[in-house]
């Protein structure tokens, strides 16, 4: 049986230059990198060599990049970590209704440490609204969180807009870039956002390591406290295999980026045209032209999203309902009830998430298998 893994926006598998930088480095590089003994200055160079990198990818200066364990850590670094430094200025956040869950269950956990949280309404493209951006910005704002790209439908926002529009006010913005990064450019100076979140496993990097950039001058406080690691941010003994993956591995993904963003995004449209040719009653979810080149996602009329995930899943096609980080939940799509998808549809649908190991005969191993599926769920459906 054919396996074909469509899912890379839960998580990528890690490359083959990755596995053996990250071996390397186990087997080379033993020493603790506070040591100042020559074991632990050649895991210092490891360590700032990666943050160099880091760094480069996204147009910030070394000092801005703070090594975390993961996308959701530098989350919660962020919108804590500026809320709790700003509490005396205001208790005031904004965000959107369509955030990941990493921003969404922050705010609401700060929402009861007696902060107030705006959340923007989205259109039928999960575009966040920016007159009511501007309408919720108040003298007590204290930050903007917006991501950058959808991770359920692809979405890409105008963060720069957004950012103007918060600068106009004073005000800090953060971006969950997770889904993002490695997929289109990013340059933290062209957007002139304050803070930004990414993690490796999205961008064919181990799982367990990520970044946090917080840009020079932003109020900000520790979560954790201990040693002086991380400039104090996010004490303890920093995890240098991990980060040197993460380096090389978002290093390969900006060289490949722009020959990957063609050919992941005719691979794509190739998936898109054949489902809307050969299944009937199949609606778009997202942005048709303003998304990443990698996420489709569709709903599938008079069908269940899980019943068609597990059927594929026997076809050995891996796709998802929606982000990895809300499976097993029985509600739909935070996202796409948000963007104003009926319940029904919300319940049908998928999510495609194609990847650099992806080729054209795995979508048309794709597009006979889903025919098929589609057609006996719908016979099995009472609607």
């Amino acid at each position: 049986m054919r396996r074909v893994y469509l899912d890379n926006a839960a998580t990528s598998p890690m490359r083959p230059e990755v596995v053996a930088a990250m071996a390397s480095s186990y087997a080379e590089v033993v020493g603790n990198p506070s040591s100042l003994h020559m074991f632990g200055q050649s895991a210092k160079r490891a360590l700032e060599g990666a943050r160099a990198t880091v760094a480069t990818a996204i147009g910030a200066s070394p000092k801005e990049i703070y090594f975390t364990p993961g996308g959701t850590v530098s989350d919660n670094m962020a919108l804590m970590g500026v809320a709790y430094a700003c509490r005396d200025r205001g208790r005031h956040l904004i965000t959107s209704t369509i955030e990941h869950h990493a921003v969404l269950h922050t705010c609401r956990h700060l929402e009861s440490q007696g902060f107030e949280v705006t959340y923007l309404p989205v259109d039928k493209h999960g575009i966040v609204d920016l007159e009511a951006l501007e309408r919720s910005i108040r003298d007590d704002t204290i930050l903007v969180s917006v991501m950058l790209a959808n991770n359920e439908v692809g979405t890409v926002q105008p963060l720069a807009e957004i950012v103007e529009v918060a600068r106009k006010r004073d005000v800090p913005v953060h971006t969950d870039a997770v889904q993002a990064i490695g997929k289109m450019p990013v340059d933290v100076e062209a957007l002139g956002i304050d803070l930004l979140s990414l993690t490796a496993h999205k961008f064919y990097g181990p799982k367990g390591v990520g970044a946090l950039y917080v840009r020079q001058g932003t109020q900000i406080l520790p979560l954790i406290y201990g040693g002086h690691q991380e400039r104090e941010l996010w004490p303890g003994t920093e995890n240098i295999q991990g980060i040197v993956g993460l380096a090389l591995a978002l290093k390969l993904a900006c060289q490949e980026m722009d020959s990957e963003i063609v050919r992941i995004g005719q691979l794509r449209a190739k998936l898109e045209a054949g489902i809307h040719e050969r299944i009937p009653d199949v609606h778009l979810n997202g942005h048709p032209d303003r998304r990443l080149p990698n996420i489709l996602n569709l709903s599938f009329a008079h069908t269940e999203g899980e019943s068609l995930l597990m059927s594929l899943d026997t076809k050995g096609i891996a796709a998802s309902t929606g982000s990895a980080c809300s499976a097993g939940s029985a509600d739909p799509s935070h996202v796409l009830l948000a963007m104003g998808v009926r319940r029904d549809l919300a319940e049908g649908s998928l999510r495609f998430s194609l990847g650099r190991e992806n080729a054209s005969e795995d979508i048309d191993y794709v597009l006979d298998a889903l025919v098929e599926v589609v057609q006996r769920l719908r016979e099995l459906s009472p609607v």
